[in-house]
């Protein structure tokens, strides 16, 4: 595992855990992976979006703003871990 895999996958499972309890996914929902649109496939809209944009800033002491929802693909799990991870190095 790399170093950036490494970094991500704890980040990975907490967002995993936050949208599941949050927006009621269910545990076995087959659809529900780490590379689901999240948008497009119904689990989020634009106001848990901005629930979401809440959560990370303060769990991870980062800054999202509009523009990064522009110009980052930010639409599954698995993208927004990875910006998390390099926000937090200070690389986006």
């Amino acid at each position: 595992m790399t170093s950036d895999a490494t970094a991500v996958l704890p980040v990975l499972q907490e967002l995993d855990a936050f949208i599941r309890s949050t927006f009621d996914v269910a545990a076995d929902d087959p659809v529900f992976t780490s590379d689901v649109h999240l948008f497009d496939n119904g689990y989020l809209d634009s106001f848990g979006a901005q629930q979401l944009i809440t959560h990370l800033e303060a769990t991870y002491q980062i800054k999202i703003s509009d523009n990064d929802l522009v110009k980052y693909p930010l639409n599954t799990l698995t993208e927004i871990s990875k910006f998390v991870v390099d926000r937090r190095r200070g690389v986006r």
